[in-house]
């Protein structure tokens, strides 16, 4: 069976910086050192409000391009995961092919996934390339949730950034790659983590805009993300660990033969909950959103890459990618990097 394995990882976001200062400025009441500590964030990119997520997903493929990383005559399918497309159609995907100047010969499509969209993305990379429906995948992912966060919301407005990553898929003859994946889904769970208002179900209306304030003095409505914040983390704090041991121990790893963990960049309160459920010691450990914020379906990517770039992963690497969040879903990549 074909290998498939990242062959490439750009990532671009916004010039525009909120940092916790700025907030606190704004929102005196609001408790920063304690958000801080639970967050993990001291600093969070802001798209523009003429920045998409399209706009980043373009920038970083151009990087892609400009290094020599893939030809773009190489290039035989997009895939663009979002939960903030451009528009409500056409797909992203299309978009982006079509700002890249790609061939009409180039299959794209949509994936609406958040913070666990980037190892769906790549087993669906990986699927098309080992039945042969492609060869060079460019893998988007790119989110501006901070259009979906009310400016008073403290749960979510000092938690996210915006930004976005392309990563590159293709086959390969080396012992690198994807090993094998986990994906899974508790759809039950979904009003954890919502927009209850903007949707075929729920359109818009003046009763959807009108704002509210829940228990812990959050302000939001309908039309802005709802995250229960202590269920979500208490939710995945009791299946994802499980999950990793059983990806490793079904491949014949342990934690400890493990070099590195990179999980989605939820909170640096998901993060120390994971390490101490799995022992992972703190140099296997990558953190990195002090100064990006949680960026969604591309904290993985970001993260992977400045991982490499500083060092702390190398070729032949093995590693643990994960990912957790909307649906509710996750989803795990073990890989030879």
């Amino acid at each position: 069976m074909t290998r498939v394995c990242l062959a490439a990882i750009e990532y671009a976001l916004p010039h525009r910086v909120v940092t916790n200062d700025e907030l606190a400025a704004e929102f005196p009441d609001w408790p920063f050192e304690h958000l801080e500590t639970r967050t993990g964030v001291r600093e969070r990119h802001i798209a523009a409000p003429d920045e998409t997520a399209l706009d980043f997903a373009y920038e970083a493929s151009d990087q892609l391009l400009a290094n020599g990383s893939i030809a773009k005559g190489d290039i035989d399918a997009v895939i663009f995961c979002t939960e903030t497309p451009d528009y409500q159609i056409p797909q992203n995907s299309a978009l982006l092919h079509g700002r890249l100047g790609l061939s009409p010969r180039v299959l794209s499509f949509d994936v609406n996934l958040g913070c666990s969209g980037y190892p769906y993305g790549i087993e669906i990379a990986r699927s098309l390339v080992v039945s042969g429906a492609a060869t060079n995948v460019l893998f988007a992912t790119a989110d501006t949730y901070s259009r979906l966060i009310n400016p008073g919301d403290r749960a979510t407005r000092v938690l996210f950034g915006d930004g976005g990553a392309v990563t590159v898929l293709q086959g390969t003859t080396s012992e690198s790659g994807i090993l094998d994946s986990e994906l899974a889904t508790a759809g039950a769970e979904f009003e954890r983590f919502i927009v209850r208002a903007g949707g075929a179900r729920n359109p818009r209306t003046p009763v959807t805009s009108e704002v509210r304030r829940d228990r812990s003095g959050n302000i939001r409505t309908d039309e802005d993300i709802e995250m229960d914040g202590f269920g979500v983390l208490y939710y995945f704090n009791a299946v994802v660990p499980g999950s990793v041991i059983e990806l490793l121990n079904r491949n014949g790893f342990t934690v400890g033969d493990v070099d590195a963990f990179v999980f989605h960049q939820a909170s640096a309160a998901a993060l120390d909950a994971l390490q101490g459920q799995l022992n992972i010691p703190d140099e296997k450990m990558v953190r990195d959103m002090a100064d990006t914020g949680n960026l969604v379906s591309a904290s993985i990517p970001v993260a992977l890459k400045r991982a490499q770039i500083s060092g702390r992963i190398h070729q032949g690497d093995l590693v643990v990618l994960c990912g957790f969040g909307v649906g509710l879903s996750w989803g795990i990549n073990l890989v030879r990097m």
